[in-house]
């Protein structure tokens, strides 16, 4: 039985955040079921245009900017790989949100990162609502951190944070996990869609007005989502996520969002025995355990950012023994996979009817670009055809439903990268600019047919 909706009342998904008016068992904008909960809100707001106050502080025009308004200040961690993608440093007033799987690391990445802040002459407090004092203590010794100057508190009430806040006038704060955090004048539970979105704002705000860089630790979901209403992310100023596979060392710290950098920037960490340490070559890193060359296996010469990042694809394509076909995706758009089969099917004449389909981004990368598209069709065909391709080959470039293959943005910085590596071939579209080779022997195809003709050409894969 639906529940009467109230006019001092609105109902809120827990999920995804979408408010309505009236309640229902399943939400209309993410389809999830059972969770839509009435909130009441703070207040009704003024009555009149008379109740409203103005702007407080100056007013200030563009042309003031540059000559009375210092730009924002940065300062750098000294951590080259964190620092790259804060888009070269900490913004002072600004808000960070970072997320990531449980247990992926971090709490330790940040409080590594308090430390050599701390180190650096900013005053920074770490306010945990996981853990106790003695347990970040006992990490901070782990982690060799213990001279660093850094302010440790364990609180969740938000009122006496912030007044502590307001009495210790901090550079740096670190909040984990918003989650934890509950006010007062909100009746909810912490970890609750009001609760987090209120949570959120009042530490933002607080940012801006006392010139303070926050940082909070946001959980994700079952999806790999940043928890709780997407509106945090519009709230704060960078997101960051903090990705990698539990049975692999490597760590990603990926930007999605940052207003004072480039977005979709990477930095690269290693889990060691005391903490994360910076990868100063990622794509020497994620090509370390390649071994002889195998079928299926191909390596993609990809952009992360402004960075070139080299790793590597492997497929595995096998006879399906039920009806249906499994089609299986780790580190890549599974969506994209079943464009490549059908292109190939239908313009290459290249079937995988009845074969189950496996692909995997070794390393535990993840990779988001369409750039990727001829290097996945590539190690399709080889593990079908059981025909490895050459070690010191690299491939990369962008797949049309005609078949046509585009080019790539930042070509010339893939080729020297993948020189620098010491590969001496590279398959990519014909470009319309010709720039450097970097050295390498450049094989330019213009469609997908073509490719599968001159690489596999010897060999019958249209399965006649």
């Amino acid at each position: 039985m639906a529940k009467a909706s109230t006019k001092s009342a609105h109902f809120t998904c827990q999920s995804c955040g979408a408010t309505s008016t009236k309640w229902s068992g399943r939400c209309e904008s993410c389809k999830e079921w059972n969770t839509i909960v009435e909130e009441k809100p703070l207040s009704d707001g003024p009555k009149s245009s008379k109740a409203m106050g103005g702007i407080r502080g100056k007013h200030l025009e563009l042309t003031d900017l540059a000559t009375k308004q210092a730009a924002p200040t940065r300062t750098t961690a000294g951590v080259d790989e964190l620092d790259r993608v804060l888009g070269g440093g900490l913004v002072a007033a600004s808000a960070l949100l970072v997320g990531g799987d449980p247990g992926i690391g971090k709490s330790t990445l940040l409080l590594q990162a308090a430390a050599r802040f701390a180190r650096n002459g900013l005053k920074v407090i770490y306010i945990s609502g996981e853990e106790s004092t003695n347990q970040v203590q006992m990490r901070a010794e782990r982690l060799g951190l213990t001279e660093s100057p850094v302010l440790l508190a364990s609180e969740s009430n938000l009122r006496d944070i912030l007044t502590t806040l307001d009495n210790e006038s901090p550079d740096l704060v670190i909040i984990d996990s918003i989650q934890t955090m509950w006010l007062d004048t909100v009746e909810a539970a912490p970890g609750s869609v009001s609760q987090v979105r209120s949570a959120a704002h009042e530490l933002t705000t607080f940012a801006k007005r006392n010139h303070i860089a926050v940082i909070m630790v946001g959980h994700v979901t079952k999806d790999g989502q940043i928890a709780g209403p997407r509106v945090i992310e519009h709230m704060v100023d960078t997101v960051l996520y903090f990705e990698g596979e539990r049975g692999h060392q490597f760590r990603l710290l990926r930007a999605v969002k940052n207003r004072f950098g480039p977005a979709d920037e990477i930095g690269v960490f290693e889990m060691t025995s005391k903490g994360l340490a910076e990868v100063k070559n990622p794509s020497a890193l994620f090509l370390a355990d390649r071994g002889k060359p195998t079928p299926g296996s191909v390596v993609f010469a990809g952009i992360e950012g402004s960075r070139p990042v080299l790793c590597e694809l492997q497929a595995l394509v096998a006879p399906s023994p039920t009806p249906n076909a499994r089609r299986s995706v780790v580190g890549w758009d599974g969506g994209r996979l079943a464009m490549i089969l059908a292109v190939l099917e239908s313009r290459c004449g290249v079937p995988f009817t009845g074969l189950d389909v496996y692909l995997n981004v070794a390393g535990g990368m993840r990779i988001n670009e369409t750039g990727a598209d001829l290097a996945v069709a590539a190690a399709l065909i080889s593990a079908r055809e059981d025909a490895a391709l050459p070690s010191d080959c690299v491939i990369f470039g962008e797949i049309s439903l005609s078949g046509a293959l585009r080019p790539v943005a930042q070509t010339e910085n893939r080729l020297k990268e993948a020189q620098k590596l010491g590969f001496t071939t590279a398959i990519c579209p014909q470009q319309k600019k010709r720039g450097g080779d970097a050295g390498l022997d450049l094989k330019q195809m213009t469609d997908l047919p073509e490719f599968v003709e001159q690489i596999f050409g010897a060999r019958d894969v249209s399965g006649a």
